[in-house]
């Protein structure tokens, strides 16, 4: 969740937690429980969301903090998050009451309206239109059957796939690597950065370790499990968010991408930024699709949008890959932006070592905390 230091609120959203994540930890820590745990059952005084799985909580307390743009704080007392002291909280229950109930009435029970949907951003829905400040914007090309309509979709997934293979460097230099140390600088809002280091190694393996002012933060995958571990105890990666890192540490997920989803569909060609791009979805069964955006020209991997799912709703999350160099016969970006509703933050690696030996100790996933009383609600 976010505190009042945005560069730590970029941190802390994709890399570590707050003091909640660390409770939540302990309730979710398959060591610690034997089984997974409803919300009632892991967490204190919870009555809305009381029979989602227990790991679904922090991420919808992170929708509902990116609907509303507020802060934990605005609900909850500090510390006391079991607590009804405010009467945000109360009306929050109201409104996810509220919510559920159009769902099923109106949508066939399918999640139509969310937080977002009123609130865009604000505590407090905007009732009234806005006057907009600008004129009319130009339809975009197709729409009503103008120019542009029935515009082709571009090259088909395979060409594009295979396009971006050999502009990384090809099969065959891709596989010759097997592990990967990066080093370079986190960088969130105003001057100044982090030390961050990767540690990558075939097949899928990967740790993120990122030097902050309150410590160290790592975010690792190791193949079977991830985890993420600074503020307080280690807390596992599930659902959504671990789809996520599992891709970001398959080691040859350019040549893999086929066989990572089920379906992959191209898309009418897109911008990103200046650039021209093609788009293609990729969607695996009971899962939110994923967005890859190609370079037209050079075939490389520009943006990648994803979505992690939440009783609430979507999480999205974006990110852009540049400043792509030749390292040992294989393009890599040195430089990613990973942005999120709650702010965005930039990685600049300014060092590459390449098919060099890596401690498996950087793997091991840390001990479980030890079972400890009922954490507070979120």
């Amino acid at each position: 969740m976010r505190t009042s230091n945005k560069g730590t609120i970029i941190v802390a959203v994709l890399l570590i937690t707050t003091a909640f994540a660390a409770a939540a930890a302990r309730a979710q820590s398959p060591a610690a429980t034997g089984a997974p745990k409803t919300a009632a059952e892991a967490f204190k005084n919870i009555q809305i969301l009381k029979d989602v799985p227990a790991d679904q909580i922090f991420p919808a307390m992170q929708f509902i903090t990116a609907s509303l743009g507020v802060e934990c704080e605005f609900c909850h007392v500090r510390n006391a998050f079991e607590k009804d002291d405010k009467e945000e909280k109360k009306t929050a229950r109201i409104m996810m009451t509220m919510m559920f109930a159009i769902n099923k009435d109106n949508f066939h029970g399918e999640r139509e309206v969310t937080c977002y949907t009123c609130h865009a951003g604000s505590a407090h829905p905007t009732s009234i239109p806005i006057i907009s400040e600008a004129g009319p914007k130009p339809e975009p090309p197709g729409m009503h059957g103008g120019p542009g309509a029935g515009a082709p979709a571009g090259p088909g997934a395979d060409v594009i796939l295979d396009k971006y293979v050999q502009a990384i460097g090809g099969e065959d230099a891709l596989h010759k690597i097997t592990t990967r140390v990066e080093k370079g600088t986190l960088s969130a809002m105003g001057p100044g950065g982090m030390p961050v280091e990767v540690f990558a190694k075939a097949p899928d393996a990967r740790v993120t370790v990122v030097q902050t002012p309150r410590g160290e933060n790592v975010t690792a995958f190791n193949g079977q499990t991830g985890w993420m571990s600074g503020f307080g105890p280690p807390r596992p990666i599930t659902g959504g968010e671990l789809d996520n890192e599992k891709r970001n540490a398959d080691f040859y997920f350019a040549s893999d991408i086929k066989q990572a989803f089920k379906q992959i569909s191209s898309a009418r060609p897109d911008k990103v930024d200046d650039r021209d791009v093609y788009l293609l979805l990729a969607r695996n069964p009971g899962k939110p699709p994923v967005r890859f955006y190609f370079d037209k020209d050079s075939g490389l991997l520009l943006r990648e949008v994803r979505y992690v799912e939440t009783p609430l709703g979507r999480n999205p999350s974006q990110v852009d890959y540049a400043d792509y160099r030749d390292v040992d016969g294989v393009k890599i970006p040195f430089k990613w932006t990973i942005a999120r509703p709650g702010g965005r933050f930039t990685i600049q690696i300014d060092q590459v070592q390449q098919n060099v030996p890596i401690d498996e100790s950087k793997f091991a996933e840390p001990a479980a905390p030890s079972p400890g009383a009922k954490p507070p609600s979120p």
